[in-house]
Parts: C-alpha cells; sequence; structure tokens
C-alpha cells in the first residue's frame, strides 16, 4: 500500500500536468500580454496629446489626426515608403559593418591591456559626442555625399558596441575562469565554451546601444546634411523648411516607430532568448 506523501506528491503532479496549457494556445496570450503595455502607453500618449489640442495648449500644436493625414498624403504620393526604405537600409548597413568593426575593438581592448589604456578613454569621450558635432568633421573630410552619411553612423555606433562589448567581457566572473583552467580548458575551447556564453547577454546589450546610437546618428546626419538624401531625415528637414508642425511631427512619430519596432521585435525577442538559454529569465530563475 502506497504511502499517503507518494499518493499526494503523485496527485500533485497529475494536477500540475493536467493544468499545463498546449504551447499553441499560450503563444497568443503572451503575445498579447506583451503587446498590451506598449499600446496602453501609445495610446495614453494619443489621448494627452488630443486633449491638449482640445484644451488649447499651443496654438501650433497639429491634432493627431492632422499628423496622421500627413502619413497618409505621404504613402499616397509615394515618397513614405521610399524614404523608410533608404534610412532602415543605410541604418542596417552602417550597423552591421559598426557591428563587426565594434566587437573586433572590443574583444582586442579586452584582451590587450596596453590598448585598453590608451584606445578605451578615446572610445569613451566618441561615445559622449553629439552626433551632431560629428556631421561637420564627416562632410569636411568626404564631402557632401552619402559616404559621409555611413561616416558619421560608424562614428556614433562603433565607440559604443566597442565599449560595451568590453564591458561585457571584463565583467565575466574570473571563478569561471579558474574553473575552467582546474578542468583543463584552453585557448579556443575557453573562448568557445567559457568567455563567449559569459559574456553574450552583455554583448546582445551593447549590440542593442550600438543599434539605437547609429540610428540616433543617422537621422542626425540626414537632417543636417545639404545633401537631398532621400530618407526620413529628409522628410524632417522639408517639415522645417515650410514651418509644417505637422509635417515634422509626422517625421517623428516614423523614426519612433521605427526605432521602437527595430527594438522591441528584434532585440527584445534576442536578449529574452539569450537570458532564458543562460537561465537568467525571470520565469527561469524563479522556477
Amino acid at each position: 500500500m502506497p504511502a499517503p506523501e507518494s499518493t499526494a506528491f503523485a496527485a500533485g503532479l497529475d494536477t500540475l500536468e493536467a493544468q499545463r496549457v498546449p504551447a499553441a494556445r499560450r503563444w497568443p496570450r503572451r503575445t498579447a500580454a506583451q503587446a498590451a503595455p506598449p499600446l496602453l502607453a501609445v495610446t495614453l500618449v494619443l489621448a494627452l496629446w488630443q486633449a491638449a489640442c482640445l484644451l488649447g495648449f499651443s496654438d501650433t500644436l497639429p491634432a493627431p489626426a492632422e499628423v496622421a493625414d500627413d502619413l497618409g498624403a505621404a504613402w499616397r504620393a509615394g515618397t513614405l515608403l521610399p524614404a523608410l526604405g533608404h534610412s532602415l537600409a543605410r541604418c542596417l548597413f552602417g550597423f552591421m559593418a559598426s557591428a563587426v568593426i565594434g566587437t573586433l575593438l572590443g574583444l582586442l581592448l579586452a584582451r590587450v591591456g596596453p590598448l585598453r589604456t590608451t584606445v578605451g578613454p578615446v572610445l569613451g569621450a566618441l561615445q559622449s559626442l553629439p552626433a551632431a558635432a560629428l556631421v561637420p568633421v564627416a562632410v569636411i573630410a568626404l564631402g557632401e555625399s552619402e559616404s559621409a552619411v555611413y561616416a558619421v553612423v560608424l562614428l556614433g555606433a562603433v565607440p559604443s558596441i566597442a565599449v560595451g562589448i568590453l564591458s561585457a567581457v571584463r565583467q565575466i566572473p574570473p571563478q569561471l575562469l579558474r574553473a575552467a583552467r582546474t578542468m583543463g580548458a584552453t585557448g579556443r575551447a575557453t573562448a568557445t565554451h567559457i568567455l563567449l556564453p559569459a559574456a553574450l547577454p552583455g554583448c546582445v546589450v551593447a549590440l542593442k546601444q550600438g543599434w539605437t546610437f547609429g540610428w540616433r546618428a543617422l537621422m542626425t546626419a540626414e537632417l543636417i546634411t545639404s545633401t537631398q538624401l532621400p530618407g526620413i531625415g529628409r522628410m524632417l528637414d522639408e517639415g522645417r523648411n515650410q514651418h509644417d508642425f505637422s509635417l515634422v511631427l509626422a517625421a517623428v512619430v516614423l523614426i519612433l516607430a521605427l526605432g521602437t519596432a527595430i527594438d522591441v521585435g528584434v532585440f527584445g525577442p534576442l536578449e529574452r532568448r539569450v537570458l532564458s538559454h543562460r537561465g537568467l529569465a525571470p520565469d527561469t530563475m524563479s522556477a
């Protein structure tokens, strides 16, 4: 005859098994739970914006519907998608180049002490430099061209990624390295099985921050350079020159929407996956 404790334990397992929800049914709930807070925040901002217009807080502030009309007009005129495509393509290309250069530079700085001592402060200074200050340097060096825009993106993103990678590597607990050496791991095995997995969460954060810096730098370059480069920055510049507040806000909405979409749709899932794989996600830590 089974003991009462064993019977209760088996009953508990049966209950948990019976309450388990299939993955196909969990996905819509999880997506809805993740999308609800951003949608609520957007709704709140639009409500406050509309209320400010109705209460007459500003004579020049356009209503959300006017901004939506400008976006619709740009869509119908066939200028909205090309502007988004050009800006996104520039930022993607610049970010991929920055990710390669910044990752290699960060790993090199983590490995070579004298280089870290001399180049590290320079990268920190460049990281704190506004993108608006980089545009004249790039324009004088490369002229009013697409190359100058890419140079601004690189100068904005590479220091951020390199400093982030350096921090991620240096924050690896030394106990891990000592344990690896004790177990016989050296060279490539240490880098593959210890350094890379341990630094991966910090590396993802560094790339995410590098994307943000590159996106800001791109918008600044498209806005300030006098070349008529197609993109969201040009749309913003046209609104400024025409004193069209509604068009300016439409460009700002596009910049925010695209930046948030990349952050939430690309880096958010990647960060959660890495943290979950490393056992650092909140649900795995509480399990």
